[in-house]
């Protein structure tokens, strides 16, 4: 039943992906967050298929790094697109998009982590 759930993951992840790229990012920030995506979504297929793809040393640096990426990136993105609305507290807009983040990004970094690391 958990692997899946984990294929489903992966799924919502690649569809999440093609729509970025169908739609397109036009400055440089979006290109290379979905340069990120798609080479932490690699890592996450290694994990739920069970195969060695590259070493885990290199498994390492995408977790700190893109996981460092995307929590700049969600933010970054956010305050960009909710910069006019005045009458919601900034705490309140912070913690909107820090719960989605864990919940949509969570599974990912938690599948690499393991990939890396055990």
């Amino acid at each position: 039943m958990i692997d899946i759930l984990w294929y489903c993951y992966l799924a919502f992840l690649a569809i999440a992906a093609i729509a970025i790229l169908i739609t397109g990012y036009k400055e440089t920030l979006g290109k290379l967050d979905f340069v990120f995506s798609v080479i932490t979504w690699i890592g996450l297929f290694g994990y739920v298929t069970n195969t060695q793809i590259l070493t885990p040393l290199v498994w390492k640096f995408v977790f700190v790094i893109g996981l460092l990426w995307d929590v700049y990136f969600s933010f970054k993105k956010f305050n960009e697109e909710v910069n006019d609305d005045e009458d919601t507290p900034q705490s309140i807009k912070l913690t909107i998009i820090g719960i989605t983040v864990i919940f949509l990004m969570g599974p990912l970094y938690f599948g690499i982590f393991n990939y890396a690391f055990k």
